[in-house]
């Protein structure tokens, strides 16, 4: 299971997730090409390892097991899984 990054994170963009991450699924950070244009971070399904350390670093509590998404961000699933087919 990976974890969800949904409709809390647009506009705010905040990355101490990402400092937490052990094994970098999430993105775009601060210094990649892109970053000013996306909406909201992305976690990567393929590589996270469901550690969870991200959860409780979002200050905004936008991220979410992909079995907990709340009924309303449900479509962020599939928003995370998009980014990384590009």
């Amino acid at each position: 299971m990976a974890h969800v990054i949904a409709e809390p994170c647009i506009g705010t963009k905040e990355t101490a997730c990402v400092s937490v991450c052990p094994v970098d699924c999430i993105h775009p950070k601060k210094d990649e090409p892109g970053f000013e244009d996306a909406k909201q971070l992305n976690i990567d399904p393929a590589t996270c390892i469901d550690c969870g350390l991200c959860v409780d670093e979002c200050p905004v509590r936008a991220i979410f097991p992909d079995g907990d998404v709340p009924a309303q961000w449900q479509a962020y699933v599939q928003v995370n899984i998009d980014y990384y087919k590009k």
